[in-house]
């Protein structure tokens, strides 16, 4: 009777197996769908263009679904709780995952709860201005900030996000304070600024690429370690005397134990998209820098980088208390 059962359980596990291999092996037979947990701006024109490129790899749409908001961590961490792993559901993935279990009490977890499916590209960072601002450099802001303790005002797209914390960072090592107003986007952080709704905004370059050609907006500093070869006259924030250095790589994840031959699939397709060469083009317009790696590399990065990003907002002083 005991290896009766035995049996069957057996054959029920091979048979499941094999059901599983079989919806691998016609992976897609239906459109998928890509969450991008940001509203308009750099990310989401970035992330529309790979799925329009991927979708001729897979011969399936792939349909980009906006859920913005928790810093860009809310739209893939409900599709970790909620989405099968069967490759129809995944999400654009940022930094963000990384961070906000150190920034406050979350009942995920990014290393476990995620399948890492393809590294694709990295944000370059800016500090940034209305061209009419009285601000000319960064000295002129800072001075500006310490000579009116708790006046300036600075949008980004949300609390916790990387540009938060790197004025967060610059301001206590140049020693002056700011008011943080946060938005969904990178593209309602510029609209605000431009608007003077606020008085500074920190964003990635892609998101104000247009205003500052069009001379409607000036970028102060970047934080990159070099100078762009776009805006070469653009100083680091290194150089100007703050050593502040930081890259945000981006990806696509999806939920975990996602079958290794619908990720190899995904993780093709988003290859050839950012390998394509209107892809490099659109890269080069926003300012945005390609940072291919595998789903085996994007998974080992990850774990240091979650301790690097704990330290990052140690740095900032946000660290949530225990």
């Amino acid at each position: 009777m005991v290896r009766m059962k035995w049996l069957q359980e057996a054959a029920v596990l091979v048979c499941g197996l094999l059901a599983a291999g079989a919806g691998a092996q016609d992976f897609p037979n239906k459109p998928v769908t890509l969450i991008v947990p940001y509203g308009s701006g750099a990310t989401d024109t970035q992330y529309r263009k790979l799925a329009e490129l991927a979708s001729r790899s897979l011969g399936q749409p792939v349909i980009v679904e906006n859920k913005p908001g928790g810093n860009g961590t809310i739209g893939p961490v409900q599709m970790a709780r909620t989405a099968k792993p069967d490759g129809y559901t995944i999400s654009a993935s940022t930094v963000s995952l990384l961070r906000q279990p150190h920034l406050q009490s979350v009942n995920w977890n990014p290393l476990t709860d995620f399948t890492w499916i393809i590294g694709v590209g990295g944000y370059s960072f800016a500090v940034v201005v209305r061209e009419d601002s009285p601000f000319k450099t960064l000295a002129d802001m800072v001075t500006w900030a310490k000579d009116n303790p708790g006046s300036l005002t600075y949008g980004t797209p949300g609390q916790g996000s990387s540009l938060h914390l790197l004025m967060a960072d610059l301001a206590k090592r140049a020693g002056f304070t700011a008011i943080h107003v946060p938005y969904k986007g990178g593209g309602e952080t510029t609209t605000a600024m431009l608007g003077g709704h606020v008085m500074v905004t920190l964003n990635n370059v892609g998101s104000v690429n247009a205003q500052v050609e069009a001379k409607t907006a000036r970028i102060l500093s970047i934080f990159d370690a070099e100078r762009l070869s776009h805006f070469p006259n653009v100083p680091t924030t290194k150089e100007l005397g703050y050593d502040i250095v930081y890259s945000s790589p981006y990806g696509i994840v999806g939920p975990r134990n996602m079958p290794p031959a619908v990720v190899k699939r995904l993780h093709d397709a988003f290859k050839v998209a950012m390998e394509d060469a209107s892809n490099k083009v659109l890269l080069d317009t926003l300012s945005l820098i390609p940072w291919y790696r595998s789903s085996e590399q994007y998974a080992k990065w990850a774990v240091p980088a979650f301790q690097t990003e704990r330290e990052f907002i140690e740095r900032a002083g946000l660290l949530k208390t225990q």
